[in-house]
């Protein structure tokens, strides 16, 4: 029923070393896109090389927001202060974001992204927009 909890006795050091070297970012670069994705009930960010290869992601689910709270302002804002800190830790100094839905955590996400000393250089909105939209229900027989 479940998994079982391995215990190391003391004196190995092998836990420590894995949790640093985790740690140290693994790729380096100047630029990137980020993506931010804020729905209703939740709210997604992703950084990407300039190539597009996803390299940090997050979610206001991931960090533990459940519910409801998933799709504030300020769970969007955690999920950018996080981004925004691992990718300063890579070297990013500049990013161009890309947004796309209507969600509370638009904004949010960008400004806390912004506050780990990460310059903009350009905000896109890529939000489907329905040209026509779906077909209108038949009408009701009674």
């Amino acid at each position: 029923m479940g998994k079982k909890r391995i215990v190391k006795k003391g004196g190995e050091t092998g836990g420590a070393g894995t949790a640093a070297s985790s740690r140290a970012p693994k790729r380096k670069l100047e630029n990137g896109i980020l993506y931010v994705e804020a729905t209703y009930n939740n709210t997604k960010v992703s950084f990407a090389d300039p190539q597009g290869n996803t390299l940090l992601w997050s979610s206001s689910g991931s960090l533990g927001f459940a519910g409801a709270k998933k799709g504030t302002p300020f769970a969007a804002a955690k999920v950018g202060e996080l981004l925004g800190d691992k990718a300063s830790q890579m070297g990013v100094k500049e990013v161009s974001v890309v947004v796309k839905g209507v969600g509370a955590g638009r904004e949010s996400s960008i400004r806390a992204f912004t506050t780990k000393g990460i310059h903009i250089t350009s905000i896109k909105d890529a939000t489907p927009v329905p040209h026509n939209g779906p077909r209108p229900p038949k009408p009701r027989r009674v």
